[in-house]
């Protein structure tokens, strides 16, 4: 099988595609992101000190350009891919035969329901969605991109918000006291720059952030988000958060659901029944209650609805879809 790792967490979704494939003996090649590969070979050298047998594993790392032969080798019948969801479509669509599982993006979004409401909880929500929204630069699928506020607490809550992504410490990520470092690149802090200078030309308000220095992007928060802009429609992936006002269960839930993704959401209430009406109605790969999306665990299945991807992560769910069952039947034999 054929995995393809991205550059934001370089060691971490090297080691979701390889251990799998070792614990379900199924040989694997492993691309390590291009802008990230030095994980990869890391991994590669640590797995070369076991008694795997010769060709249980590679590690591959090649520029982007070449890997339409690798994908289409007739060789690897399996692709675990994640990344961009323009990539990940592209590779699916160009191996029909072949099994993949994508795992792409989302514009997570964490829901502050109207019994969240006490200074204590709206503290700890801000918190948490501050926090959350910018780690790792806000280069994480799962980050949180919305807020999508209860009108009877939108006013406390917002404040807040804006002061806790205020907080973030930005600067070196080698320094213990920093919060945020720069994206991967100086490119992709100027995407974000010119998402958000759109967003604010069609009329979004701009209540913190907006600045750009090189390759880093500061914290920033968006009210009155336009939803036909680009930065309501995609994964920004960087330190950008929008927050909207919503009247009710209904409709914090509808306007969750009204994105071409669907990866994970986070709701904040205490009611066991909001909880379970949140994992009906939510088009998503899961629900986190009283906290933000940015949650995942390897014993649990990871992944999403929509276009944020096909199958799942997590050791065992992984297992099943690099395998497939095959029977057995025993006829004639002394047992």
């Amino acid at each position: 099988m054929l995995g393809i790792a991205p550059f934001n967490f370089p060691l971490n979704l090297c080691a979701h595609k390889v251990a799998p494939a070792v614990a379900a003996g199924a040989p694997i090649i492993l691309k390590p992101a291009p802008a990230t590969p030095l994980s990869g070979l890391i991994l590669g050298e640590l797995l070369a000190e076991t008694d795997l047998p010769a060709g249980s594993w590679s590690i591959l790392p090649v520029p982007n350009d070449k890997m339409p032969a690798l994908v289409q080798d007739e060789r690897l019948p399996v692709i675990s891919f994640t990344g961009s969801e323009k990539v990940g479509y592209a590779i699916m669509d160009s191996v029909p035969r072949k099994h993949c599982t994508l795992e792409l993006g989302g514009n997570g979004a964490a829901v502050v329901l109207a019994d969240w409401a006490s200074d204590e909880d709206l503290d700890w929500a801000a918190n948490r969605i501050a926090t959350f929204s910018n780690y790792q630069g806000g280069q994480s699928c799962i980050s949180v991109q919305r807020v999508i506020a209860d009108a009877s607490v939108y006013e406390r809550l917002l404040p807040r918000v804006v002061a806790a992504v205020e907080a973030q410490v930005t600067g070196d990520p080698s320094d213990a006291a920093t919060d945020v470092g720069p994206l991967v690149s100086e490119d992709a802090a100027q995407r974000v720059e010119s998402w958000v200078q759109e967003a604010v030309e069609a009329g979004a308000t701009l209540l913190t952030g907006g600045k750009r220095d090189g390759a880093s992007y500061a914290p920033t928060v968006l009210t009155d988000v336009p939803a036909d802009v680009t930065i309501a429609c995609e994964e920004v992936f960087g330190p950008v958060l929008t927050v909207q006002k919503v009247n009710g269960e209904a409709e914090a839930f509808a306007a969750v659901n009204d994105s071409k993704y669907g990866l994970q959401a986070g709701i904040f209430t205490h009611d066991l029944q909001t909880a379970f009406r949140a994992h009906r109605a939510l088009e998503v790969g899961g629900v986190v209650i009283g906290d933000v999306p940015s949650y995942r665990a390897d014993q649990m299945p990871y992944g999403g609805a929509k276009q944020s991807g096909v199958g799942r992560e997590g050791v065992r769910f992984a297992m099943d879809d690099y395998t497939y069952e095959r029977v057995l039947v025993l006829t004639g034999l002394a047992l």
